[in-house]
Parts: C-alpha cells; structure tokens; sequence
C-alpha cells in the first residue's frame, strides 16, 4: 500500500515491519506536516468482527495510557476514500528495537539492564495501575528511539477493565509470543498484572545470559516447559550477575503467580533498589525521561552513499526568473564579460530545458485527469457508490446507532445473543460489515451481545441443561455425580469456564484441525452423555486451525521483520546472508506455498 493515502490525511511511505494481524508504515500526516507511523490491519481480516474488536482494543488501551514511555496512539478509524482498512495511527519511534540492541550486543550487563528496563517498568506500572494488562511484552515490542528514548509498543492483546473481555487462551498461543508466556496464560487462558510480571522477567533473564530459558521443537513443547519447569537462576549461566538481580528474575517468573511481584509498581521499587545498591554513589533519578543511547552508527556503504548523494547536489544560478541546474563549481560566475557564444548556448540549455519541463507537466496533468475521472467511476457508479459504512464491532448500542444515523442511514437490531467475549450492550457484528456501502436511508442490521450466559443453579426440581448440574447424590457420603454436556464444536473457553465452575478439574490440549475453527473444541474425554463427580478431571482438545499455513510474501524485508512474520505462523526460520544480507530476497519454500505448521523455512537475505 505504499504510496496510498489514508482517510484523505496520512500518505503511507514505506513498509517498517509486518506480522500476523497487521502492516505498520511510515507515514506522513499532510494535515499536520510530521512523520508518523499507521498500522494497517491486513484485508482478509477486515471482515473480521473478533478481529476488528482486537484492533480497537488495542487502540482504546493504548490511548488510555498517558506516559512518556509508551508508543502514543494519535488516531483510530475505517479508511473510506479508498480500499477498505481498519487502521490505528501512532507516534512514529525512529530507531530500533531491544531485540536489534540484543542482537548486536550478545546480552547486556546488570547496569544496562536497569538502564533500559527501568523506563518499561514505569511505564507499565501507569498502564496496571490503571487496570490494564499488556499480555504481550517481548524484546520486539519495546523500542528505542535514535535521542534514547524507550517506548512501549504494541498493546494488541492488552485487556482492561473498560476494554472487552479477555482473549482465549488459543488465541494467546497463537498470536502471542509463546516463549514469554505465563503458565496461567497457557493452562486457563487468564492473565492479570502478574503475567505481565513473568513476561518481563524471561525479557530480563534473556537481556542477562543473551538465550530463553526454554527452548523447543515447536510453540506447544515451549508452552509445556513454561508449564511444567521452572525457570532457572540466570546466573547459572552467567555467574557475574549481581545476586540481588538474580534474585529478581526468580521472583518474577515465578510458576506460581502469588508468589510473583503483584505488579509492575512492586517490580519497579525493587528495580531502583537494586540500582542504588549497585551504584551508592549515583544519584537516582527518573531514568524514564532521559537515557543516553548511542544511535547506530551508518556503514561504509551508507557513507559512501551520502558522499555520492552529496557530490551530485549542484549550486543553482538564476537567469531572469528560470533556474539553470548542473552548474559546475559554486565559483563559476557570469559576466557580463562573458562571451556572447557562450550565452546564447546557454539560453539554448535554458529553452531546451523549458521544453522538456512542459512536457512533463502535459504528462502529469494527464495522469491527474485519468485519476479523477477514475474516481468519479468509483464514486458515482462503481464499487464506491453510496456511503461508505464504519465499523461498529465492540461500539455500545447507542454509540453505533449515534454513529449510523450521522451517515444518513438507519439502525435495525436483528437479534441478541449470548456471546462471553463481548460485554453486554456491545455490538457483536453488523450486515454490511465495516467496509460496505449503502444508498443514503439504507438498513444497518445490527447484532447485539447479552454478555457471558449465566450458569444455572442447581434445585432439586431442575432438569439437566447445558450448564453441567449435580443429577444424583450418595447416602454413604460420596461426592454426588454431575452431568457432562458435550462441548464439541463450541468454545474453549465456554467449556473451561463452565467446567471449572462445575467443579471439575479441565485440562486443556491443543491440536490442529482443518474443519473445526480455531478455539472451538475438536473433543472432549469423557464425552457426553457421561457424568462424574466433583474434581475429576475433563480433557478438552481445542484446535488451533488447520495444520498447514501459507508461506507469506516478506521478499524485502528485514530479517528480523520477516522472522517476526513466519514465527508468528508457527514456522522456524533458518537464516542465509549474501554481502550485508539486508533485506529478503529469496523464500524457500516459495512465497504462497502451503506448508505444515513447524515447518522450517529458509529465507535468503542480500
């Protein structure tokens, strides 16, 4: 989408990165003449409600954060003067990430540690005490700027109080980054300010020893170790850590999360402890508002580049009102000395450079024409015709209906349902969807959430529903069985939630499946009709999707932005370089193949 220009304000510039959900540009915001950076959902998602509610999400949780250390979130909308996109517009961070600083460095000391994590901490610290949870921290989401300024970036799976409910446990796995996972994210599908906390503390074990405490063949084997093993010390692996650092890093990936820092607050008094522990003699100040980090330094070839670039700048001198360019030698004066040869040559340069000048405005204007007479066609009489609808998932019901109506359109609500993932009160879907068009007083169907079912009590008059209830009970004193209901086809997280609340103890698979959709329960043990008592334990196998993905287009990528890119599929990467091995030139297997998930994918950069 370079080069297009969004909601008639930003005109995209080039491509800065590229993952599973979205495409984030450099920008220019005409309005205001400055840089910015637009995140773009990518197409075939648009049409996605539970998509477009995570998008919004994280605009909404951003944008409720207010510090100097996280990425700001500067406008959020539905591109309507041109293709259909969902997009959020952020401060644009020019520099690199904490993943390029690791990678360039190998791993970092305790004081450069505390130097560059202590601004996260506070920052995420604002962000719990506002009831919001990140849910997504990783050395790729943190930034540094070229002036040293660190930021936090990328609240796509954030929740909050006022944000919408949680994201399934299969969806962290998939969309999340496996190996900063917490153990309660991966089994119950939970997460609170403490699972920021372990997230943070494998960024901090990683930035120490310059590995991941876990390692495996696939995501599921990394989720299983976060599981089931502890993380160990980082200073057996590095022994030069500092033994209150180390301590830390314990206490924060804690398998068990009441015994973590309750919160970033917690971790970061810790943090400035240590610190002027280490340094008695500093004083300690608020490193979130200045850190002295060197910018990288260019190349070789970027300095040849320049030097190049700078050699073919000419001076420019003016005869009568035109500008004569590739004038040799700032020292070159006219005269009025000069031979008459030599300035009738040079008005012939003049008018010859005239003519070519005209030329390419006749073009331009050309080009401008078809442009408008192409748009008229949009507009009028093609795909464009009519008004343009928003999306509306995730708005409450009179903010939609406040919305439609300011578009000349009216508002029908269809139906209600139950859903456990949008509030009650919210907009689950509308018909057209965001994108769509209508003629002016045109129908918007609007379908309506009624929040999480609720469970069922038990009475001895009742009969058994899909809420598991107790249907016999024991004079010997044995615990009274209750009833299973089949899950298979529903949600994962409606059979963990009412499971649980049953009384039974769930456990959680996962597996793929190319007919039932992701988070939806593939089958369950023991399956319905079947009953057992309080505490037994339910096996649940939910999908993750089809088995296979398509390799994606990331030819001119970075490595790091293409790595970023297949991982996110559950594919491993194996790296060739040619000379600098700057940006993607070659995928093997090739751009649009279909592959299993795990499969290793070779990407040659140049």
């Amino acid at each position: 989408m370079t080069g297009e220009i969004i909601d008639g304000r930003y005109q995209l510039e080039s491509l800065i990165a590229s993952g599973g959900m979205a495409s984030i540009y450099k920008a220019i915001d005409m309005r205001l003449d400055r840089p910015v950076a637009v995140k773009i959902m990518h197409p075939h998602l648009a049409n996605d409600e539970e998509f477009v509610q995570r998008f919004i999400r994280e605009a909404k949780a951003t944008a409720a954060i207010t510090h100097p250390n996280v990425v700001a979130i500067q406008d959020q909308g539905w591109n309507t003067g041109g293709a259909p996109a969902v997009f959020i517009v952020m401060e644009y961070v020019d520099g690199f990430t904490l993943r390029d600083l690791l990678n360039e460095q190998g791993k970092l000391t305790a004081q450069d540690l505390l130097k560059y994590m202590t601004p996260v901490v506070s920052a995420l610290a604002q962000a719990h005490r506002l009831g919001i949870t990140h849910r997504d921290l990783k050395p790729e989401n943190i930034l540094i700027s070229k002036d040293g300024r660190i930021k936090i970036a990328d609240f796509g799976l954030a929740r909050g109080g006022g944000l919408g409910a949680t994201m399934t446990v299969e969806s962290s796995i998939i969309l999340g980054s496996v190996s900063y996972l917490s153990p309660e994210q991966v089994q119950r599908g939970v997460s609170d300010s403490r699972s920021d906390i372990y997230s943070l503390g494998i960024v901090f074990f990683e930035l120490l020893t310059g590995r991941k405490p876990h390692e495996g063949e696939s995501p599921i084997a990394i989720a299983y170790k976060h599981v089931n093993e502890k993380i160990p010390a980082p200073s057996t692996l590095v022994d030069s850590i500092p033994p209150e650092l180390d301590a830390l890093v314990v206490k924060a990936t804690a398998t068990n999360p009441d015994q973590r820092y309750p919160d970033a607050a917690a971790l970061e008094d810790a943090m400035q402890a240590i610190a002027a522990h280490l340094d008695p003699a500093k004083k300690q100040l608020s490193l979130s508002l200045d850190l002295p980090v060197p910018p990288f330094q260019p190349t070789r070839d970027e300095q040849s580049k320049r030097a190049r670039t700078s050699n073919r700048q000419r001076p420019q001198v003016r005869i009568g009102n035109t500008v004569v360019e590739n004038v040799k030698a700032s020292n070159q004066e006219f005269s009025e000395t000069k031979p008459k040869e030599d300035s009738m040559s040079k008005t012939a340069q003049v008018r010859r450079k005239q003519s070519r000048r005209v030329r390419r405005n006749r073009s331009i204007a050309l080009v401008i024409l078809l442009a408008l007479i192409a748009a008229g066609w949009y507009e009028l009489s093609g795909p464009g015709a009519g008004i343009s609808i928003p999306s509306v998932a995730g708005m409450s019901l009179s903010e939609a209906k406040t919305t439609i109506d300011a578009l000349g359109l009216q508002v029908s609500v269809v139906s209600h349902s139950y859903n456990p993932n949008i509030p009650a009160g919210e907009v689950i879907s509308s018909n057209p969807g965001g994108g769509g068009h209508l003629k002016k007083g045109g129908v918007v169907d609007l379908f309506i959430s009624d929040g999480a079912q609720p469970v069922a009590t038990p009475s001895p008059t009742s009969t058994p529903t899909p809420t598991p209830l107790p249907t016999s009970s024991s004079s010997s004193g044995t615990p009274s069985a209750i009833s299973i209901p089949s899950y298979v086809g529903m949600s994962g997280d409606q059979a963990q939630n009412e499971l649980t609340a049953a009384g039974f103890v769930v456990n959680s698979i996962f597996g793929f499946s190319d007919t039932v959709p992701a988070g939806d329960v593939i089958s369950q043990t023991p399956n319905s009709p079947a009953s057992a008592p309080a505490g037994s334990t339910i096996t649940i196998v939910v999908s993750q999707g089809s088995a296979n993905v398509f390799i994606p287009n990331i030819n001119s990528l970075t490595q790091n932005a293409a790595t970023i890119a297949l991982e996110n599929l559950q594919l491993r990467v194996a790296v060739k370089k040619i000379g600098k091995g700057l940006r993607v030139v070659k995928v093997s297997p090739p751009v649009g193949s279909s592959v299993a998930r795990n499969s290793l994918v070779t990407i040659t950069l140049k």
